[in-house]
């Protein structure tokens, strides 16, 4: 929580600084309407994410089984540590600063700016710097994914519909199919085969680049373009 403190403190001061604007340039306000995209944008990559989750398991030839072990309490904790990191990627890469660049340098230049920052930093969060191949498929699937979040926030003016295609993204890759650091949490994979050549490649393709195109089509043809500015309390 420190971290996220100490960014939106310095997110508030570069706005108040560069555009004399306050946080509410993200965009959280309306709160209804706000709320509104961001359960949309954490189903739509719920969705998602259990396809992709399941076509692995059928790749495999294996299942998932629910972790008899869980509790409610390890869900939630979870949860908040989903929601934290979450969070804090969105005010560094969706926030102020894309904000301030849309401003300065205009949507497209801003948001080809986020993707390229977002696709780099996955490469150290992603412990993979240094395997080409690997920096490359990473560069690729979080590069797009993160160029159709900022999209998102361009159009609506909002940093809640990214923050809710995020958050359902990691929440049921990292906490119900147990992908994330946390370890096993809600449902386990049981079995299966080593993924071969082709379904290794079939599986990058529908996780890092299907699903990012689709979140693209989305937000370019069912988002639609928010003409007023965000609310703001001077």
């Amino acid at each position: 929580m420190v971290g996220i403190l100490v960014i939106l403190i310095i997110s508030w001061i570069a706005l108040h600084l560069i555009e004399k604007k306050n946080l509410l340039s993200l965009g959280v306000l309306p709160i209804a309407k706000r709320l509104k995209q961001f359960l949309i944008g954490f189903l739509i990559t719920a969705i998602l994410c259990v396809g992709v989750q399941y076509f692995e398991a059928f790749l495999k030839s294996s299942t998932w089984v629910l972790n008899e072990t869980i509790t409610s309490s390890s869900v939630l904790k979870a949860f908040w540590w989903d929601a934290r990191s979450v969070l804090t990627e969105e005010l560094v890469f969706r926030g102020a600063i894309l904000y301030l660049l849309i401003q300065r340098i205009g949507s497209n230049k801003a948001i080809l700016i986020s993707a390229i920052a977002f696709g780099i930093y996955h490469w150290f969060s992603f412990g993979v710097f240094g395997n080409i191949v690997a920096m490359i498929i990473v560069f690729i699937g979080t590069g797009l994914m993160g160029y159709a979040w900022a999209w998102a926030f361009a159009k609506t003016r909002s940093i809640l519909l990214p923050f809710g295609f995020h958050l359902g993204w990691n929440f049921i890759h990292n906490t119900i199919f147990s992908k994330g650091p946390l370890g096993d949490l809600v449902l386990i994979s049981q079995g299966g085969n080593q993924l071969s050549d082709w379904t290794s490649l079939l599986n990058f393709v529908s996780g890092l680049v299907l699903v990012p195109i689709i979140l693209l089509i989305y937000v370019k043809y069912f988002v639609k373009e928010d003409t007023e500015p965000p609310a703001i309390i001077e």
